[in-house]
């Protein structure tokens, strides 16, 4: 069973990467309006934002995320 120390955490790591996941989709179109996508800097968010969408995944197939 899952303290409730743990369960907090959980969703605030959660919180986290979905504020994450925004801020570099943020950035992203940023770097895009301003013709920028081929940059080291797009590249190293569009990972960062392949790595999060992994990640949210794995949440959504066990019921974690809507």
């Amino acid at each position: 069973m899952l303290s409730q120390q743990r369960l907090d955490a959980f969703e605030a790591m959660l919180a986290a990467a979905l504020e994450e996941y925004d801020t570099v989709q943020g950035k992203m179109e940023q770097l895009k309006s301003q013709g920028r996508e081929r940059s080291a800097t797009f590249r190293q968010l569009m990972a960062q934002k392949l790595t999060l969408q992994a990640m949210l995944a794995r949440y959504r197939a066990y019921g974690l995320l809507d």
